[in-house]
Protein backbone atom coordinates (compact mmCIF):
# COMPACT_ATOMS: atom_id res chain seq x y z
CA UNK A 1 0.00 0.00 0.00
CA UNK A 2 1.24 3.53 -0.77
CA UNK A 3 1.20 6.04 1.68
CA UNK A 4 0.42 9.22 0.21
CA UNK A 5 0.85 12.86 1.96
CA UNK A 6 -1.99 14.82 2.89
CA UNK A 7 -1.71 18.12 1.39
CA UNK A 8 -4.38 19.67 3.06
CA UNK A 9 -3.15 19.12 5.86
CA UNK A 10 0.36 20.23 5.18
CA UNK A 11 -0.99 23.55 3.72
CA UNK A 12 -3.25 23.98 6.93
CA UNK A 13 0.07 23.42 9.11
CA UNK A 14 2.36 25.91 6.62
CA UNK A 15 -0.69 28.11 7.33
CA UNK A 16 -0.80 27.63 11.01
CA UNK A 17 2.78 28.48 11.55
CA UNK A 18 3.06 31.98 8.93
CA UNK A 19 -0.32 32.99 11.03
CA UNK A 20 1.89 32.65 14.42
CA UNK A 21 4.20 35.06 12.53
CA UNK A 22 1.78 38.22 10.98
CA UNK A 23 -1.34 39.57 12.35
CA UNK A 24 -3.46 42.34 10.85
CA UNK A 25 -3.78 45.31 12.83
CA UNK A 26 -6.33 48.38 11.95
CA UNK A 27 -3.28 50.59 10.13
CA UNK A 28 -2.03 47.43 8.11
CA UNK A 29 -4.52 44.72 7.94
CA UNK A 30 -4.06 41.34 6.61
CA UNK A 31 -4.88 40.15 3.01
CA UNK A 32 -5.77 36.53 3.45
CA UNK A 33 -6.21 34.21 0.21
CA UNK A 34 -8.33 30.71 -0.36
CA UNK A 35 -8.20 28.98 -3.13
CA UNK A 36 -9.87 26.08 -4.65
CA UNK A 37 -10.18 24.20 -7.66
CA UNK A 38 -12.70 25.85 -8.95
CA UNK A 39 -12.60 29.16 -7.01
CA UNK A 40 -10.21 31.84 -5.31
CA UNK A 41 -11.48 34.50 -2.54
CA UNK A 42 -9.67 37.38 -0.79
CA UNK A 43 -10.20 38.76 2.03
CA UNK A 44 -8.84 41.57 4.01
CA UNK A 45 -9.16 41.33 7.89
CA UNK A 46 -8.17 43.05 10.62
CA UNK A 47 -7.12 40.66 13.39
CA UNK A 48 -7.26 42.67 16.41
CA UNK A 49 -10.97 43.61 16.37
CA UNK A 50 -11.64 40.26 14.47
CA UNK A 51 -13.40 41.66 11.70
CA UNK A 52 -13.04 41.31 7.75
CA UNK A 53 -13.27 44.27 6.34
CA UNK A 54 -13.39 43.85 2.78
CA UNK A 55 -13.75 40.57 0.44
CA UNK A 56 -14.18 39.56 -3.24
CA UNK A 57 -14.08 36.00 -4.98
CA UNK A 58 -15.14 34.48 -8.20
CA UNK A 59 -18.72 34.00 -6.69
CA UNK A 60 -19.61 37.57 -6.47
CA UNK A 61 -21.94 38.94 -8.78
CA UNK A 62 -19.96 41.55 -11.05
CA UNK A 63 -17.47 38.32 -11.57
CA UNK A 64 -18.33 36.48 -14.61
CA UNK A 65 -16.71 33.53 -16.52
CA UNK A 66 -14.73 30.70 -14.95
CA UNK A 67 -13.01 31.20 -11.86
CA UNK A 68 -10.29 28.58 -11.68
CA UNK A 69 -7.78 30.25 -13.53
CA UNK A 70 -4.84 32.96 -13.46
CA UNK A 71 -6.97 35.42 -14.98
CA UNK A 72 -9.62 34.84 -12.75
CA UNK A 73 -7.14 35.68 -9.69
CA UNK A 74 -6.22 39.04 -10.97
CA UNK A 75 -9.59 40.22 -11.52
CA UNK A 76 -10.34 38.95 -8.05
CA UNK A 77 -7.05 41.04 -7.22
CA UNK A 78 -7.66 43.95 -8.97
CA UNK A 79 -11.38 43.61 -7.14
CA UNK A 80 -9.93 43.26 -4.08
CA UNK A 81 -8.19 46.41 -4.35
CA UNK A 82 -10.70 48.46 -4.88
CA UNK A 83 -13.08 47.95 -2.39
CA UNK A 84 -10.18 48.48 0.01
CA UNK A 85 -9.40 52.10 -1.31
CA UNK A 86 -12.48 52.64 -1.04
CA UNK A 87 -12.79 52.02 2.75
CA UNK A 88 -9.41 54.08 2.80
CA UNK A 89 -6.90 50.96 3.00
CA UNK A 90 -3.38 51.34 1.19
CA UNK A 91 -1.20 49.15 2.66
CA UNK A 92 -1.28 45.24 3.96
CA UNK A 93 0.14 42.32 4.79
CA UNK A 94 -0.38 39.39 2.76
CA UNK A 95 -1.20 35.88 3.69
CA UNK A 96 -0.97 33.40 1.08
CA UNK A 97 -2.92 31.13 3.39
CA UNK A 98 0.07 28.28 3.27
CA UNK A 99 0.00 28.08 -0.50
CA UNK A 100 2.81 28.76 -2.54
CA UNK A 101 3.47 32.00 -4.23
CA UNK A 102 3.22 30.91 -7.45
CA UNK A 103 0.40 30.60 -10.01
CA UNK A 104 -2.81 31.72 -9.16
CA UNK A 105 -1.88 33.36 -5.77
CA UNK A 106 0.73 35.51 -7.41
CA UNK A 107 -1.56 36.86 -10.15
CA UNK A 108 -3.87 38.08 -7.44
CA UNK A 109 -1.56 39.39 -5.56
CA UNK A 110 -0.01 41.25 -8.22
CA UNK A 111 -3.12 42.37 -9.80
CA UNK A 112 -4.21 43.48 -5.76
CA UNK A 113 -0.40 46.18 -6.22
CA UNK A 114 -1.56 47.17 -9.44
CA UNK A 115 -5.08 48.41 -7.52
CA UNK A 116 -2.96 50.29 -5.65
CA UNK A 117 -2.25 48.12 -2.82
CA UNK A 118 0.52 48.05 -1.41
CA UNK A 119 3.11 44.94 0.48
Amino acid sequence: MVNKADTKKARLHRHTRVRGKISGTAARPRLNVFRSSQNIYAQIIDDVAGVTLAAASTLDKEFSGYGGNKDAARKVGEMIAKRAAEKGITEVVFDRGGYIYHGRVKELAEGAREGGLKF
